[in-house]
């Protein structure tokens, strides 16, 4: 599906970005795959890791909150992945006008410059903290989402559509709990801070999410949200696999923190049908004859939701040692 295609990655210095470039180039022979960032160390540093693919990347310096510049990149693109937000929870918290700016205002300059430019599908990156969000960060990607999925209805005849994929943190992100309690292991820490005993992950490899907007990609027709059916686990296990033995005084949660990671709500349950390996939640709205569920699909009961908290697939604390020996620790 990919070959022959030309991507564009926004944000696609970031991780996500790394991982998917190396997955698609492995496994698929694109075009060539455009990588639209702002920083450009960033991408001076992905160009010498990426030194062998050079003829299949472009590097485009800009940003998503300026709609001409996106115009001029999305020029002959196929697909689009939108990659790019200011994430960081405390630092949208602090600075919520810039979070807008991005996230959201971002978000509706990538959905005009597609429509303008004739892109065939968008996969936008959704996150947990959008469902029933508690902190900034949360309500933008919530607003971005909705536009996304809105997107679909001013597509006309346009051989278009967008849609969403939605996880948690990938195990190993920058801000994530295992970096956290890694630090504290190699400065020598013997004790390792929960911040409450109840507290539950959903694990996600960066590999499983890439693999998720790959499946979106083949799959969308428009408004869909994808989401992966992965394992839970527990904050207190990871500790005990990390520091077998150790002390763990809870410190209390943080601000904008969630006990449970949750991707489907009781709400919306009436639009969400169960797959072999993942779950999509369907828009509520149809906007054209393209539109439709996906086989192979059961409806969930009315009143399902899906958490951390509620999964019936649990890691156990040898599980997620043997998990860990994988997990690459984002610098």
């Amino acid at each position: 599906m990919l070959n022959n295609k030309s991507i564009l990655i926004t944000g696609g210095t970031g991780t996500f970005g790394k991982a998917f470039t190396r997955y698609v180039l492995e496994n698929y022979d694109p075009k060539k795959i455009i990588i639209y960032s702002r920083d450009e160390f960033k991408q001076f540093i992905m160009q010498n890791e990426f030194k062998e693919h050079a003829a299949k990347l472009r590097f485009f310096i800009g940003d998503v909150r300026d709609r001409e510049r996106l115009s001029r990149a999305f020029e002959g693109v196929d697909y689009v992945i939108h990659a790019a937000a200011l994430k960081q929870v405390p630092a949208c918290e602090y600075n919520p006008a810039e979070a807008i700016k991005t996230n959201i205002n971002g978000a509706q300059n990538v959905i005009d410059a597609a429509l303008d430019r004739g892109i065939k599908k968008v996969v936008a990156l959704s996150t947990d903290k959008a469902v029933n969000p508690v902190n900034l960060y949360g309500g933008t990607k919530l607003v971005s989402d909705k536009l996304f999925i809105a997107a679909n209805a001013y597509a006309g005849n346009k051989d278009i559509c967008f849609s969403i994929v939605r996880y948690g943190n990938v195990a190993g992100s920058r801000g994530s709990v295992i970096p956290l309690f890694h630090n504290i292991l190699n400065n020598g820490g013997t004790e390792l801070p929960i911040t409450d005993y109840r507290m539950t992950r959903f694990w996600i490899s960066l590999r499983q999410g890439v693999e998720l907007v790959i499946k979106a990609l083949e799959e969308a027709r428009g408004g869909e949200t994808f989401i992966a059916k992965l394992p839970s686990f527990k904050i207190t296990d990871l500790a005990q696999a990390m520091l077998p033995g150790c002390e763990m005084p809870q410190v209390g949660i943080r601000e904008g923190e969630k006990l449970h990671e949750v991707m489907v709500t009781v709400e919306d349950s009436a639009h969400t049908y169960e797959y072999d390996k993942h779950f999509i939640v369907y828009p509520q709205m149809v906007w054209s004859q393209r539109q439709q569920i996906l086989p192979g699909g059961k409806k969930v009961e009315e009143g399902f939701s899906y958490s951390s908290g509620n999964n019936t697939e649990w890691l156990s604390v040898e599980e997620i040692k043997e998990l860990l020996k994988s997990v690459e620790m984002e610098k």
